[in-house]
């Protein structure tokens, strides 16, 4: 299963891609959303190899997944592999420049199923993609609004 969905945000590529690569501001957003963060790696600096292992509920179930940022390039990407039980995952952040105080951020998310019952749930998934996707849509929009208030609430710089 495959989601994209493009978000104009009123800020410049800089101060969204800081935004983005802020990974102890998602790890503390996750953790106020009822999920379990363990920082897996040892990385002193961000970049590729940061690893996290996530705790969730999901459709009434405790879901589990080993999350990897395999790439980051300033200004530009984040992209993230993950790997559950019966699932496995990517991620895709790209970041472009539209004008000095706007950045279009192109959004990829993929799931693929490694087991039966995995493949059975994202099967009932796209049964309900109207669904998926507008709840993509509503998310991603509360990204893009939340980046354009922190830059806001920045000063603008």
């Amino acid at each position: 299963m495959k989601l994209m969905r493009n978000e104009d945000v009123e800020a410049p590529i800089a101060f969204v891609y800081a935004a983005l690569s802020d990974f102890d501001h998602w790890e503390r957003a996750a953790l106020r959303r009822g999920a379990e963060v363990t920082r897996l790696d040892t990385l002193a600096v961000p970049g590729p190899g940061m690893t996290w292992h996530l705790g969730f509920d999901f459709r009434g179930r405790r879901r589990t997944i080993d999350l990897r940022l395999v790439a980051m390039e300033p200004s530009q990407t984040l992209a993230f592999a993950g790997q559950g039980a019966s699932m496995n995952g990517k991620g895709l952040l790209d970041l472009v420049e539209m004008g000095p105080k706007r950045t279009r951020i192109a959004i990829t998310m993929e799931v693929e199923a490694r087991t039966l019952a995995a493949r059975l749930l994202l099967q009932s998934l796209k049964l309900a993609s109207g669904k998926i996707n507008r709840a993509f849509e509503m998310r991603t929009r509360l990204l893009a609004a939340d980046l354009e208030n922190r830059f806001r609430r920045s000063g603008g710089r």
